[in-house]
């Protein structure tokens, strides 16, 4: 199926592993050119070397902060005159703080919510105009299933995810009147560096595979596994595609069956 993904340029932010990594993927095999971003710019080369049809001549890439604005609209500013213009945006880098209320500190809450709501926003009002100017812009965040479905162990996390959200509506209701649509992805638990991290750090006597379907079924994942950074940035990509252009201010949930919300 072609996605009318060819010769459309598509900004990818935290593209230097895991979904962003899966996604920019994704995209050049669908004929798009890439605009991406990391805080390291030596291990972003790296990954993306590493892609099977990666041509240099169609990949902008970039050392960036996205919580510093800075930054970002240098970013977004040297993306755009490079490749005439920006069709589609991935908001995506992010993290999670695992810890409760009690042991997080105020440093690590205003850390959370800078990420979270400027890792998109200073992205999103920097390429505003060139998406306006495309056929059919697009937007995706990539947010969390905690945004609706917060966990004591990520009380900082959920609350800061269920801003995003909320925010990413707002943005959809703005960016309407440019043509451009806002979307969010969902994801649940997913098997990538930050896990594996993770398992490495708890000591356990279980394999990877055992030590991971122990923690999917105590959350309640209805597939009992995580899922792949590919099973992510599959719709991703599909919501960038122009044959999404009647969906906008809503979400997809990619969690396996962990979301309990109605």
């Amino acid at each position: 199926m072609d996605l009318q993904l060819t010769d459309r340029t598509v900004v990818v932010s935290g593209a230097s592993s895991g979904v962003g990594l899966a996604t920019t993927r994704m995209l050049i095999a669908e004929g798009a050119r890439i605009a991406a971003c990391a805080r390291d710019l030596d291990r972003l080369r790296a990954a993306i070397d590493s892609i099977d049809g990666a041509d240099p001549a169609r990949i902008h890439l970039a050392a960036c902060d996205v919580t510093d604005r800075d930054e970002v609209e240098s970013f977004i500013g040297a993306a755009a005159g490079r490749f005439g213009g920006i069709d589609g945006l991935v908001c995506n880098a992010g993290r999670s703080l695992m810890a409760p209320l009690a042991r997080t500190t105020d440093e690590q809450i205003r850390a959370e919510f800078d990420l979270k709501i400027f890792g998109s926003w200073n992205l999103v009002r920097a390429a505003r105009g060139a998406l306006a100017a495309a056929d059919r812009g697009a937007v995706v965040n990539v947010n969390a299933i905690l945004s609706r479905q917060p966990e004591p162990r990520l009380a900082v996390t959920s609350a800061a995810r269920a801003a995003l959200l909320n925010l990413t509506h707002s943005m959809a209701e703005d960016l309407a009147a440019d043509g451009t649509r806002v979307n969010s992805v969902l994801l649940g638990l997913v098997d990538t560096g930050q896990w594996r991290r993770r398992f490495e750090a708890s000591g356990t006597a279980l394999d990877y595979d055992a030590w991971s379907a122990e923690i999917a079924a105590d959350r309640g994942i209805a597939l009992g596994r995580f899922g792949t950074a590919e099973e992510v940035a599959f719709p991703i990509v599909t919501l960038l595609s122009p044959l999404s252009g009647y969906t906008t201010g809503t979400s997809i949930d990619v969690g396996g069956g962990v979301g309990r919300y109605i």
